[in-house]
């Protein structure tokens, strides 16, 4: 349930539900995740005998931001298993992807984004440098239907 207070939230405090129901652990621990959105396309449409001359604006299909998300390669497999499990055709591999906003304390969950119908679309390790000083990465993007906010 989303919380209202006059001072915004800091944004290093999240929880990530890839579809397991876990939240804890390596294995759902990302270090960033990339903007979450979605935008309603609009339709230009005039007739011909209009008796202005401007066009209508219709409300078209909404189309949902692809998430991509980032953590430091832990050596667990569970990711690739999923995009495995998609890129072979899987229908039933989509998931539904929580990420929850939790207050500065971590007593309680302020805002939720619920990403229905997700799948990998990129997964990506890397890169490597021999003189860099960096943790190694492994990035996932989502694609998804639908997003819900509570």
């Amino acid at each position: 349930m989303s919380v209202w207070r006059d001072r915004p939230y800091t944004d290093f405090n999240f929880l990530v539900d890839l579809g397991t129901g876990n939240t804890e652990g390596p294995e759902a621990g990302f270090q960033e995740i990339s903007e979450i959105g979605s935008k309603v396309a609009v339709i230009e449409y005039r007739t011909g005998n209009m008796k202005e001359n401007s066009v209508m604006k219709l409300t078209g299909l909404e189309q949902a931001h692809d998430v991509r998300l980032g953590r430091g390669i832990i050596g667990s497999l569970a990711l690739y298993g999923w995009l495995n499990d998609i890129r072979n055709g899987n229908q039933n591999a989509l998931r539904n992807v929580t990420i929850q906003l939790q207050n500065e304390d971590r007593s309680a969950v302020v805002q939720t984004w619920k990403l229905l119908r997700a799948r990998i679309v990129k997964h990506s390790n890397g890169p490597f440098d021999a003189k860099g000083n960096l943790v190694a990465m492994e990035e996932l993007v989502l694609a998804y239907e639908r997003l819900e906010m509570e």
